[in-house]
Order: C-alpha cells, then structure tokens, then sequence
C-alpha cells in the first residue's frame, strides 16, 4: 500500500486504484472489478494490517471498475456499503451505468475507452446499499470525513474530503493518468465541470484519483490553476 497520509493509503489494482482509511478498524474506498478482494486482502495483509478489520465500504460511484467487487466484498465481510443516494438507487439491482456516456474528446480518451473501458463488464453484483450519503454528510472518520456531492461522472458520484489530513478522494471527478485532465467519459460532462469548479474552493494539500497518480503537496492549488485556464471550448 502506498501512504498518502497518516491514516490513509492508496492500493493500486492496475489501472484503478482503492483506498483504506485507518482509524478504528479500516475504512475502504472503492472495491475495484469483479475478482478484486484477493488482491486487496492480501496486499492489507502484506502492510501488515488485517483485513478482516474492515468496518465499512464507501463507494464513490455505481461503474464497474470502482464497484464490480462491492456484492463479494460484503459477502465475505458482512460489512455495511455505503453510496450517494443518486448512485444507491441502481446498485441494489446491479446496473452499473445509467446512460449513454459521453466520451471526453482527446486521442488519449479515445485509446483508454477502446482499450478497456469499452471491453469491461458493464454490470455489477447486486448489492445492497445499508446507507445512502447525501452532500455535506460528515462522518467519524479522522475527525471528519466529509462528503462532496460531485456529480457528473455518474448521477451519484462523490468526492471524499479528509479535512484534518488535507487529503481529497476524488474518485473519477479528475484522472492523472497521463497529466491531470478530466476523466475519460461522464454521464453528463457539463456536470462534472460545473463539480470540478465546486472542489476548487476546498482547502487540500493532497489529492487521489480513481485512476493514475496523486498529487502530495500543493493539490488544491493545482486543481484550480488547471481549471481556471481550461479549453472548455469542445463542451
């Protein structure tokens, strides 16, 4: 696992990546494709950290990539999913996107779509949602973990803010897969700026994406430099 900050860790699973919160027991933040458990299991247990302690699962978004695992996760844990509401709606039933999606121009785009987004299952286990998170929700995690509502990449998408920590989760808000840019497909990509301009007014040193690297120091300033000089001239 690799440290992002005090209590939080990045596990990469390829081209996505998951997170675990430590801070009585573990948090996990996304569940990867179908077949991830073994993988984050056992790179847990590699850190030297059980992961049998898992308490709860957030998923930042209904796509397969980030919850294709929630259905066996739970089943092996027995631990309560959590979701926005928008995305819970759909999860229970095991339908993973909502709508045509909406490519983001760019031959980088193009290439990532075709290679393996378009190939990838496009449904998940059904699984059901114990709680439904709305925006500003704050929960008990390291001093608290606030819920940004950012939709755009799904209905439902969220970011997740660790506010003593200075660490924002962005889920598929923003890749860095290739240079910091904006995720390859939205439902609605209009949206999904309109929520990348939301998160610029959030104070964070640090950031971490659904794919590619994070960004450790000076992540807020970043984020709004890129965005603030954006072609939005395609949109």
């Amino acid at each position: 696992m690799k440290r992002i900050s005090n209590n939080i860790y990045q596990i990469s699973l390829g081209w996505v990546n998951v997170f675990v919160i430590e801070d009585n027991g573990l948090t996990l933040v996304g569940t990867g494709p179908k077949g991830s458990a073994g993988k984050i299991f056992n790179t847990i247990k590699s850190a030297g950290k059980d992961p049998y302690s898992i308490k709860q699962v957030i998923l930042t978004h209904l796509h397969p990539d980030h919850a294709g695992s929630a259905g066996e996760i739970k089943r092996i844990l027995g631990v309560p999913m959590m979701a926005h509401f928008d995305d819970a709606q759909i999860i229970r039933y095991g339908i993973a996107f909502r709508k045509e999606l909406s490519l983001t121009p760019g031959l980088k785009n193009w290439l990532i779509y075709h290679l393996a987004i378009k190939r990838s299952a496009i449904d998940i286990d059904p699984v059901e949602i114990d709680r439904q998170l709305n925006d500003n929700d704050l929960l008990p995690l390291l001093g608290g973990l606030r819920v940004i509502h950012t939709p755009g990449h799904s209905k439902g998408h969220i970011s997740l803010l660790a506010e003593k920590e200075e660490v924002l989760i962005a889920g598929d808000l923003l890749s860095n897969s290739m240079g910091l840019d904006l995720s390859v497909f939205y439902e609605d990509r209009d949206e999904g700026i309109r929520s990348i301009v939301k998160v610029t007014d959030l104070d964070f040193e640090k950031v971490v994406f659904g794919h590619g690297r994070p960004i450790l120091s000076n992540a807020g300033s970043i984020i709004r430099e890129a965005f603030n000089s954006y072609d939005y001239s395609f949109i």
